[in-house]
């Protein structure tokens, strides 16, 4: 890994895969549509914002629950019934956000997996994933419990790391 700038590169990951593959996922008659036809491509990054904006939202006002904030009252609101009531939403963004991020990757395979910034926002993906799976693996939520409020500040971290490498990846 070198730094240039504000900007990790990482150099050389993208190049263990199998370059027939990329060449094959580049030159697919469905990927060259994704990534030619005029509207598509920015159809495709407008849905995707939109599904990561309904992941955010929703997790913001759990994870806000969770650290004690009391503007609009989400103190007064249990967090567990908070958490449930929020999750439906948080699903299908992240549904809409896989299928949109997915094709968004096809069109453009080739040029993706050596992107330093596109790299670093799917180990953030995973990362958030991870922290969620053992969040919830604990039981109910306890906005009492340190450690869960640690959590929460750090689900917070890695989706507004992750929405920023989302922007870098066009300019790395």
């Amino acid at each position: 890994m070198e730094q240039s700038g504000p900007v990790l590169v990482f150099y050389g990951i993208g190049s263990t895969l199998n370059p027939a593959l990329t060449l094959a996922l580049h030159n697919w008659p469905f990927a060259v549509w994704l990534r030619s036809a005029p509207l598509v491509y920015p159809s495709l990054e407008a849905l995707h914002l939109i599904s990561i904006a309904m992941i955010f939202g929703s997790l913001w006002i759990v994870e806000m629950r969770l650290l004690g904030v009391r503007l609009l009252d989400l103190d007064q609101i249990d967090v567990n019934a908070l958490a449930k009531a929020t999750l439906p939403w948080t699903l299908l963004g992240f549904m809409l956000a896989a299928i949109f991020g997915s094709l968004m990757f096809l069109a453009r395979a080739s040029e993706l997996i050596s992107n330093g910034a596109f790299l670093l926002k799917m180990l953030l993906l995973m990362t958030a994933g991870t922290n969620a799976a053992i969040l919830h693996s604990r039981g109910p939520l306890d906005s009492t419990s340190t450690a869960t409020r640690v959590q929460a500040l750090v689900s917070i971290a890695l989706w507004i790391a992750m929405i920023f490498c989302g922007r870098w990846i066009a300019y790395v």
